[in-house]
């Protein structure tokens, strides 16, 4: 169920999105930037008033790993798990930071930090890359992502 405040958000952005060419994505950036995820009740306004299906939005929302289902923690934490970062240790780096915020992936049982894979940062010659809290990180061991993370307050 939508708040009065999120859905009147959402209102606000489809009016100004749908008659855009492929406003779709436009659409579900901006819902994301503002809510910091995409509720599931959007997805039926979001549909209707693009004259699409439920399920063809849905379809979109899951294709696209930016998108959240779920309000994301305090501090997001980005590890890139393309080839290129794989190759450099980023399997040592993801399995280490899912050791150390207690989760596999997704939002701590503290909402202090979500841990979110990405398949690409454009760093694959300085790789293992992360990203913490949208600032960009290079040749990330375990020891710089301890480090990373323990800056900001969220990791003990």
């Amino acid at each position: 169920m939508l708040t009065e405040s999120q859905q009147q958000i959402i209102q606000t952005i489809v009016d100004g999105k749908k008659h855009l060419p492929g406003g779709l994505l436009p659409m579900l950036h901006d819902i994301q930037d503002a809510l910091g995820h995409i509720p599931a009740p959007a997805l039926g306004l979001i549909a209707q008033e693009l004259n699409l299906s439920r399920a063809e939005v849905h379809g979109v929302v899951t294709f696209y790993h930016f998108f959240r289902h779920e309000p994301a923690g305090k501090q997001v934490v980005q590890i890139c798990r393309a080839e290129a970062c794989q190759s450099m240790g980023a399997d040592k780096l993801w399995e280490h930071a899912c050791s150390r915020l207690n989760t596999q992936g997704g939002t701590t049982a503290d909402g202090a930090v979500t841990l979110e894979p990405v398949y690409c940062l454009g760093l694959c010659s300085s790789s293992p890359a992360m990203v913490v809290d949208e600032q960009l990180h290079a040749r990330v061991d375990t020891v710089k992502f301890d480090r990373l993370v323990a800056a900001t307050g969220s990791m003990a």
